[in-house]
């Protein structure tokens, strides 16, 4: 029996890789006929791939399994079978004709909700985001506010220190006028120490020449 990844590696290469390289040769050459085979086939290989989808989950248990698959494939590849034009002219074509207003509807309602749920959500995320910005900013503003105000406060205890600094040298320079200030007479004048030593010692003098 072959396992899961050797018929995976089998429809890579010949259910992707060469259909692929086919088609780009169709492009390049313009040929019409061969453009319309390969996009019949594209359809068909992406309704059996989302079909594979379901079906390896539930029906993989089953014997030969992967080798069903393998000839599918190269069923709906061959060009002597042409099993990919047989099953989009037999059942996609004509299914997809008779639902193709409504599936048009429903694309498009989808594009507008779609599009309506980006920018909710968009609008959501830039609300989420602001508020994780100015949560975060919070914080900083906080700590930058007390680092001021304990600013402001260090500079008023400088200048009060300042001041009551130059208020007691202030003091103590008027302390030391007072001390060092001349003393005065009753009449205001400068009282003249010197005069009066003088006139002790000419007092002095006199008594001790009557005393001779």
């Amino acid at each position: 029996m072959i396992s899961s990844i050797i018929s995976r590696l089998v429809i890579l290469l010949f259910g992707t890789l060469y259909p692929a390289y086919a088609s780009y040769k169709a492009v390049k050459t313009k040929n019409v006929k061969e453009y319309v085979k390969w996009m019949m086939y594209w359809i068909v290989f992406a309704l059996f791939t989302c079909a594979e989808t379901f079906t390896d989950v539930f029906f993989s248990w089953l014997p030969f399994y992967y080798e069903i698959k393998i000839i599918l494939v190269i069923w709906l590849l061959s060009p002597a079978t042409k099993g990919s034009s047989i099953l989009y002219r037999k059942f996609v074509h004509p299914a997809l004709s008779s639902r193709e207003q409504e599936i048009d509807e429903y694309i498009s309602k989808a594009k507008e909700q779609s599009y309506k749920q980006f920018l909710d959500l968009g609008s959501k995320g830039v609300t989420a985001l602001m508020q994780t910005a100015l949560k975060n900013l919070n914080p900083v503003l906080s700590l930058s506010q007390t680092s001021i105000s304990q600013k402001d406060q260090v500079d008023g205890i400088k200048s009060q220190s300042a001041q009551q600094l130059n208020e007691f040298y202030s003091d103590d320079d008027d302390e030391e006028m007072d001390f060092y200030e001349v003393p005065k007479t009753r009449s205001g004048k400068v009282a003249k120490k010197g005069n009066k030593t003088t006139k002790k010692t000419k007092k002095s003098k006199r008594n001790d020449d009557f005393s001779d």
